[in-house]
């Protein structure tokens, strides 16, 4: 039988989707009395129909907020696609960290939020998906009346791992938190969700964004070109620090997995595999040992991506330059890199 339910206040809203509260009318129905129903127009509703789906195959992991359905509505004289979520009574651990008395959070509190979510994303990657935009702002809180349990959310572009070759050429998700091999090829697999744990674990340190950059541009050259990463935090303890080295290493083939860092003394007192531990970065992003066979074997094929509103297509191939391709993905937007919460996605 469809759920029934009551829309209540509204308490976000994205690019094109709206949350709100919601009560199911029947008290018995079997769902939890108080859920958050996302919403946006049918016309609209592709990334919100890939979440519900991505959700439901995912709905067995207490790390990945929890689904409960979708339905549509007339509201207004308006044709709405809603799925209904579970509510994250303690909103965004980006709130989290704002409002933090020094706007940073506590190293054991970093510890055990990273634990969780690498435990979701663990899950997440082993039934070959990919989060494509993990950040402080899609990961939620949601309260036992002990403590704050965290859960990975907004699947919206998310995608199948080792999907069509066009769709490698897609770029989506938040530019401060893309991986190197993200900006340079449009390469987006389970290693780039790692890389930026990294930034959202070094922003929960922190407090503060992972590169201190305020040209669009700029950005994507610092994060494709050479081998700088983000800086470690010079507090973090030992443990953090080389765990976050093993999140920033350039060459995705030799990042360290989530099943690998779940075993990272960061926060648990496994001891890692030898051979792990003595992986080297390489000296830039483009000193792949397979580059060159990569290349020959996709130079033929074409692709598109977009940035920011869409309204800018992106044609070419993928064995142009890639200080052409970078040059490509430069964009009139301006947005202020300043502050999380006005970055564009790139999708």
């Amino acid at each position: 039988m469809p759920m029934e339910w009551v829309r209540g206040k509204t308490i976000g809203h994205g690019s094109f989707a709206a949350v709100s509260l919601a009560k199911p009318t029947n008290q018995n129905s079997g769902f939890p009395p108080l859920m958050a129903v996302k919403s946006c127009g049918v016309s609209h509703s592709a990334s919100l129909m890939n979440e519900r789906l991505i959700l439901e195959e995912l709905k067995d992991c207490p790390e990945i907020i929890g689904c409960y359905g979708d339905s549509l509505t007339i509201e207004n004289g308006k044709r709405l696609y809603n799925v209904a979520l579970e509510y994250a009574s303690g909103g965004a651990l980006a709130d989290k960290v704002k409002n933090s008395g020094s706007f940073r959070l506590s190293e054991s509190e970093v510890q055990r939020y990273t634990n969780s979510i690498l435990r979701g994303l663990h899950f997440i990657h082993r039934n070959g998906f990919v989060h494509c935009d993990i950040k402080l702002q899609n990961v939620l809180l949601v309260s036992d009346g002990v403590k704050d349990a965290v859960k990975i959310a907004d699947f919206g572009l998310a995608k199948k791992a080792a999907g069509d070759l066009n769709s490698k050429y897609e770029i989506r998700g938040t530019p401060m938190y893309m991986a190197p091999e993200t900006v340079v090829g449009g390469e987006q697999e389970s290693a780039s969700d790692i890389w930026a744990l990294g930034c959202l674990v070094t922003e929960m340190i922190t407090g503060n964004p992972v590169w201190n950059c305020s040209d669009f541009g700029a950005l994507l050259m610092k994060i494709g070109i050479g081998a700088e990463i983000p800086e470690i935090p010079a507090k973090l303890s030992d443990d953090g620090k080389d765990f976050l080295g093993k999140c920033f290493l350039k060459d995705p083939k030799k990042r360290w997995t989530a099943e690998m860092l779940l075993n990272h003394p960061f926060i648990n007192t496994v001891t890692y595999k030898e051979e792990a531990e003595n992986q080297i970065s390489p000296r830039d992003p483009f000193d792949f040992p397979d580059w060159e066979s990569q290349q020959s074997s996709e130079s033929s094929t074409e692709f598109d991506c977009w940035i920011g509103d869409g309204s800018e297509f992106l044609s070419g191939s993928p064995s142009i330059p890639p200080a052409t391709r970078l040059g490509q993905l430069l964009t009139d937007l301006k947005p202020n890199w300043s502050v999380s919460s006005s970055w564009v996605k790139v999708r």
